[in-house]
């Protein structure tokens, strides 16, 4: 009987194993796989950057519009009445997704239109501060207010007259 038991131990242990075996050899497992589209990025020019009205005077300098709407003057450039302000950028998107801000790396020109003089927009400056992951679409809505510094020259270079252009800014999702 003792036999019997060991060879019954045996064929079972035996069957075990080459199951064991075939079981290990191969196994399909069923994945799972998802997409999320999300809306695409659109912003608006709320305001545009407007350094407002000013005289060069003798040799020019420059003028400093910050993002809250701070503008000073060096140099000889004498500041007057009448309306400046911030570009303001208002962002659309998914709720809380991050935006990451790109403001020109170059200087931009303002043209007048009547003589072809020029002046430059540099030292761009934003708040929030530009750079990756600069914004959260709080309620999918963001807000930029965009301040730079415009160099004047001298009433020569600079004479009297309305002078525009245009610039850059790049929102891209996080």
């Amino acid at each position: 009987m003792k036999m019997k038991n060991i060879l019954q131990v045996c064929a079972v242990a035996l069957f075990i194993g080459i199951s064991t075996q075939q079981i290990q050899a191969q196994i399909t497992v069923t994945a799972r796989a998802s997409a999320e589209v999300i809306p695409a990025l659109s912003a608006t020019e709320n305001a545009p950057l407007n350094f407002g009205r000013f005289s060069p005077e003798t040799t020019g300098g420059e003028i400093r519009l910050a993002p809250d709407g701070v503008r000073s003057a060096s140099g000889t450039v004498s500041l007057s009445g009448g309306s400046y302000n911030p570009a303001v950028f208002i962002i659309t998107g998914q709720n809380n997704a991050a935006v990451t801000i790109s403001l020109p790396s170059a200087a931009a020109l303002l043209t007048n239109s009547v003589n072809g003089k020029t002046m430059e927009i540099n030292k761009w400056e934003s708040f929030p501060p530009a750079g990756l992951g600069a914004g959260i679409l709080n309620d999918g809505l963001f807000s930029l207010s965009v301040g730079a510094t415009l160099k004047v020259g001298r009433m020569e270079e600079n004479p009297v007259g309305i002078y525009s252009g245009t610039y850059s800014i790049t929102f891209s999702y996080n």
